[in-house]
C-alpha cells in the first residue's frame, strides 16, 4: 500500500475544520508529565536508499534464510505462486477488516465465502467457519464445542500423538472448565493411538477423541478403524490437521468418519514468516452448526434476484451473548484466509494433488536413503506423508554439525517426547529437490 504523508495545509485544514489551534492541543488532556515521559528519542529519518541498504544488513545477520532447512513440525515450507501474494497485496483486501456492514463488503465477504467452501471441500465436512486464529485454537475450539454438543459429558481424550502445542492451548482453554478431566492416549510402535487402550478407557463419559491427521510424528492415523473402536458411537471423532497438503492424497477426515475436522492452513499458500501468522481451518457437520465457533458467511439472493454475500451466524461475545457466546474468538485472519483460497483456486484439485505426490515420493525417498546408508532407523511402522521420524545415536551433535555445516537437518523430539530421546523429526516438500536431499544424506550420515 502506498504512504502519503498529510502536507502542512492539510494538517492546518484539518485543524481548522475542528477548531484547534495546533496538534498539541489535541493532547492537552493528557497530564503533561505523561506526555513528557512519553518522548520518543529516535535518530533522523533516513532516505530510501539508506533504509532499504540498513534494513537489507539486518536481514543478512540472520542465517537461517541462507541455510537449507528440513524443519516442519507444524510449519512447513512450500511454494507459493507469486499471483498469491499479488491478490494480498490488493488494497481493497488488505486494508480490509470485519465485514460488519454487507452493503460495503461483498468483495470480503465473498472471498471468505469461498474460503469456506474449499475447507469444506478439503476435510468433505458440510460446514466450514469463516477461520480462527491457528491450528492449536482452532483445536482447543473444537474440544470446547464437542462439551457443548455433549454437555453432560466431562471427559475427552486427547492422543499423545497430537501436536505438543495443539495439546498445551487445549489444556489452557479446558483449564478454567471446572471438571473437565482430559487423558492422554498413548501412541504404538506404529506410530498410531493405541486402539486397545482407546477401548477400554473412551466410554460414555467421553465426549471426544481429538487425533493428529496426519499426526505431529507424520504418520497417517487409521481414522476409520479410530471411529469404528470407539465404545460409544456418540462420542465425537476431532481431527486436527497442521499439514492440510496430506489431504490431497489422504481420504478427508469427514469420509472416515470425523464429526469435526481442523488444521492450520499455513502450507497452502502462507509463508513461514518467522512462526506467523497462520490461519485456523474449521469443519463440521451440519447437524452441530449451532455449536460451531467463530461466525459463518451465507449466500443470499437480493430483492432484486442477485447473488449477495451475508453473515449469516456469528455466535461470538462481541455479539452481546457474552457467557452465552460459543468462543471469545474476536476476529478472523481474513487476509491470511484469502491467501490459502487464492493458493487452492490457482492449483485447483488436481495440482494441488500433484503437489502433494510429490511431497509424498520425495519424502519417502529422503527416509529410504537416510536409513540405507546413514546410520538412522525408522522410528515408526506407519504409513507417512511428508514428515517422518528416525531414530539414532547422537541426535544433537548430528544436529550441530549439520548446523555447521548450512543444513537444519530436523526436529530432536526429545523436547517433547522424552520417550524418543533419540528422535529426530524430519520434514521434506516440494522445495526440496534431488540436490537437496543428497545434501541432508550427506550432513547426517
Amino acid at each position: 500500500m502506498r504512504f502519503i504523508p498529510h502536507t502542512s495545509d492539510d494538517i492546518a485544514a484539518m485543524l481548522g475544520a475542528i477548531g484547534v489551534a495546533d496538534v498539541e492541543a489535541l493532547f492537552r488532556d493528557v497530564p503533561a508529565a505523561l506526555r513528557a515521559g512519553a518522548h520518543i528519542d529516535l535518530p533522523p529519518g533516513l532516505s530510501e536508499q539508506a533504509l532499504t541498504t540498513h534494513m537489507e544488513a539486518l536481514a543478512n545477520r540472520n542465517d537461517a534464510g541462507r541455510m537449507l532447512s528440513f524443519l516442519g513440525g507444524g510449519a512447513y515450507p512450500h511454494f507459493a505462486p507469486a499471483v498469491v501474494d499479488h491478490v494480498l497485496q490488493r488494497a481493497e483486501f488488505y486494508s480490509a477488516y470485519t465485514p460488519y456492514q454487507p452493503e460495503v463488503s461483498q468483495g470480503t465477504l465473498q472471498a471468505i465465502f469461498e474460503f469456506q467452501t474449499l475447507v469444506a471441500m478439503l476435510f468433505d465436512l458440510e460446514v466450514a467457519n469463516a477461520s480462527m486464529y491457528d491450528g492449536a485454537s482452532a483445536t482447543a475450539e473444537a474440544v470446547t464445542m464437542a462439551l457443548r454438543i455433549h454437555p453432560k459429558r466431562h471427559r475427552v481424550v486427547v492422543a499423545r500423538s497430537l501436536h505438543p502445542q495443539y495439546r498445551e492451548t487445549t489444556a489452557t482453554y479446558l483449564a478454567g472448565a471446572g471438571d473437565v478431566e482430559v487423558s492422554e492416549a498413548p501412541f504404538g510402535t506404529d506410530g498410531r493411538i493405541d486402539l486397545d487402550w482407546l477401548r477400554r478407557h473412551a466410554g460414555a463419559d467421553t465426549a471426544a477423541v481429538v487425533a493428529g491427521y496426519p499426526n505431529f510424528f507424520g504418520v497417517i492415523e487409521d481414522l476409520a478403524a479410530l471411529r469404528a473402536g470407539l465404545p460409544d458411537p456418540d462420542t465425537l471423532l476431532v481431527t486436527a490437521t497442521a499439514e492440510p497438503l496430506a489431504l490431497a492424497v489422504i481420504q478427508a477426515p469427514g469420509t472416515l468418519g470425523a464429526e469435526i475436522a481442523v488444521g492450520e492452513g499455513q502450507s497452502l499458500g502462507v509463508p513461514l514468516s518467522y512462526g506467523g501468522p497462520g490461519v485456523g481451518l474449521f469443519a463440521t457437520r451440519n447437524r452441530h452448526v449451532r455449536s460451531m465457533p467463530g461466525r459463518l458467511v451465507g449466500q443470499a439472493v437480493d430483492g432484486e434476484g442477485r447473488r449477495g454475500f451475508v453473515l449469516t451466524l456469528a455466535t461470538r461475545e462481541q455479539h452481546i451473548r457474552r457467557e452465552r457466546a460459543t468462543s471469545n474468538i474476536c476476529t478472523n485472519h481474513g487476509l491470511i484466509a484469502l491467501a490459502v483460497t487464492a493458493y487452492l483456486s490457482l492449483l485447483g484439485k488436481h495440482g494441488l494433488r500433484r503437489v502433494g505426490l510429490t511431497n509424498l515420493e520425495r519424502a519417502h525417498r529422503a527416509r529410504a536413503r537416510l536409513i540405507d546408508g546413514g546410520g538412522w532407523q525408522s522410528g515408526f511402522s506407519g504409513p507417512f506423508f511428508n514428515e517422518f521420524v528416525l531414530r539414532g545415536p547422537d541426535v544433537s551433535g548430528r544436529l550441530r554439525r549439520a548446523q555447521d555445516a548450512g543444513v537444519l537437518a530436523g526436529l530432536p523430539l526429545g523436547r517433547w517426547y522424552p520417550e524418543i530421546a533419540d528422535g529426530l523429526l524430519v520434514a521434506v516438500t516440494e522445495v526440496h529437490d534431488d540436490a537437496a536431499i543428497d545434501r541432508l544424506a550427506e550432513v547426517l550420515a
